[in-house]
């Protein structure tokens, strides 16, 4: 590793891993901890919190209040709970004007409605000009674990792959709102997912495990599941929903939608059996786009358009800095 802290290392991908790995769970690592789900499963609680830094402030489908509250919101439902309260600590870059202020927390406020969750606790704090970006926000969520997740241990070859829809419109929304190029024509999808897990796990389905995939993207996500598993992931590329203009924007900025962010997608896997069911749940735009395979185990392999096969490894680099 290097001697500093680079960009890299909030990522999401490989130099995040390593710093989590290395220096965190190696300074106060336990077995909670070092589970490294979405939030922590505390008997009938769920615990999880989040730290939001986007720039810019305001993008096409969101900002970073709604973010911040979807965000938390959707750690908890990923461990199978129902989030009911939040906290919010704001740091406050001097010079930010109340206009701004008032806008985020008002949003907040109507994505929190939304979500069916309080902010009953806080803080604030402000820092000198030209320390803190404008505003930077900081949610912590508990909920209440409706249906717990047997998670990784229960995957098996054969399972299936889900996605609740559209993969990468959230990191390209916001790199094309601060590039200013094409800004307003792809919105982010940013949205809090805890009624529609809900839906998903009260339905009966045999569900294994599920995440939403933010930093990092899907690819990172789904090598998150098989990184020292006795299983692999195998891709069928055209099944993978893109958005056109999300492949276009992609194309121009040099970016893989497979490695941009989602704030508002989840991915599931579950019994083969059970995905057509789970499909017509998350809705129109979901898609099964791959198997769990006892081929090449603690890899993800995407099968291509031209009959090929990819390797799909963690993000290395700094894709897309400062998106969430």
């Amino acid at each position: 590793m290097e001697d500093i802290i680079t960009l890299d290392y909030g990522s999401g991908g490989m130099k995040t891993s390593r710093l989590i790995e290395r220096y965190i769970l190696g300074s106060f690592g336990n077995t909670v901890l070092n589970q490294l789900g979405d939030g922590a499963v505390l008997g009938e609680l769920a615990f999880s919190t989040d730290s939001f830094v986007v720039d810019p402030l305001f993008f096409p489908g969101g900002d970073i209040g709604k973010l911040a509250v979807c965000g938390t919101v959707n750690d908890l439902a990923m461990c199978g709970a129902e989030p009911q309260y939040l906290s919010c600590a704001m740091i406050i870059e001097e010079g930010l004007p109340f206009e701004t202020l008032e806008r985020v927390l008002r949003s907040m406020g109507s994505a929190a409605e939304a979500a069916g969750v309080q902010i009953v606790t806080g803080d604030t704090k402000v820092v000198e000009k030209g320390r803190g970006d404008g505003l930077y926000l900081n949610t912590a969520g508990i909920g209440t674990v409706r249906h717990p997740l047997p998670g990784l241990k229960a995957v098996v070859p054969g399972d299936a792959v889900l996605v609740s829809g559209t993969v990468g419109d959230h990191g390209t929304a916001v790199m094309l709102a601060r590039s200013g190029m094409m800004e307003g024509e792809i919105l982010s999808d940013c949205c809090p997912l805890n009624r529609l897990t809900e839906r998903i796990l009260s339905s009966g389905a045999a569900v294994r495990i599920l995440r939403d995939p933010t930093r990092g993207g899907v690819a990172t996500t789904l090598n998150e599941f098989t990184e020292r598993q006795p299983f692999g992931i195998e891709l069928t590329e055209e099944c993978v929903p893109i958005r056109p203009g999300v492949r276009a924007a992609c194309e121009m900025l040099g970016l893989d939608p497979l490695y941009c962010a989602n704030e508002g997608k989840l991915l599931a896997v579950c019994a083969p059996e059970d995905a057509e069911g789970l499909l017509e749940i998350m809705g129109p735009e979901a898609a099964q786009i791959g198997t769990v395979t006892e081929n090449a185990p603690g890899r993800v392999v995407m099968r291509t358009g031209l009959g090929g096969r990819r390797i799909l490894q963690k993000l290395a680099g700094a894709q897309l800095p400062r998106i969430c």
